[in-house]
């Protein structure tokens, strides 16, 4: 029987376990890794070629929105399925958008995530069935109301978004700079790139918009907002 390989994306040690010991139960299915952060994810997914990836849409140091653009540069055949406790329509845009070819819920049912797996597989697309329930009512709202806006992450490359989200998870420029493995000055100008492409001027405010785009999780920083 073939296996179809599957690499677990996901910083909660416990969450990550749980989908473990449930995939494992699966004769058709093989974890070859597990990842704890979106750095981390990107380098297993180079070196194992897995063919499906359950992605976390929040990990610190670089989250999932970001490691998968990066991932399908070097390995495009891999599909991507996104995780996420929050099933905000923004987050699933995002997903979309990042090359996802599916949206989970974290409390969808043991079934559905292995049908999941094996959809993507077969190269069709999957989204938690109160997520597609979601969509549907979206699309028609959007058909009947047109030229809503919409809260999609803005065209940022990916050293902004590397920046954006170190700079919302309250690191100094300098802190982010040896992270980066670049200038404090080249932080700086990516910094006041971030701002002026969002129109928002101060740290409180590019943390509120990570979040609110899924690219960290609230609870990552408190103290600032």
């Amino acid at each position: 029987m073939k296996r179809i390989t599957v690499l677990i994306a996901e910083d909660h040690m416990i969450v990550r376990e749980g989908f473990r010991k449930m995939l494992e139960l699966e004769d058709d299915l093989e974890i070859i890794g597990e990842a704890h952060d979106g750095r981390q994810a990107i380098a297993l997914v180079k070196k194992f070629h897995p063919e499906v990836v359950l992605m976390d849409i929040a990990m610190p140091l670089l989250n999932g929105l970001e490691a998968t653009r990066q991932l399908l540069k070097s390995v495009p055949a891999t599909r991507v399925l996104m995780l996420s406790a929050h099933s905000d329509l923004a987050y699933i845009e995002n997903a979309v958008d990042s090359g996802a070819v599916g949206f989970l819920l974290k409390q969808t049912s043991a079934h559905d995530v292995c049908r999941a797996i094996r959809q993507v597989y077969k190269g069709k697309t999957f989204f938690s069935p109160s997520i597609a329930r979601h969509l549907d009512h979206q699309n028609k709202m959007a058909t009947d109301r047109p030229g809503l806006p919409n809260k999609k992450v803005a065209q940022l490359t990916s050293r902004e978004m590397e920046v954006l989200q170190l700079i919302a998870e309250g690191k100094a420029n300098k802190q982010t700079a040896v992270e980066l493995g670049i200038g404090v000055k080249t932080v700086e100008k990516h910094r006041e790139h971030l701002m002026e492409k969002l129109d928002i001027h101060d740290t409180a405010g590019l943390t509120r918009y990570a979040i609110s785009a899924g690219i960290i999780e609230s609870s990552v920083q408190l103290t600032i907002l």
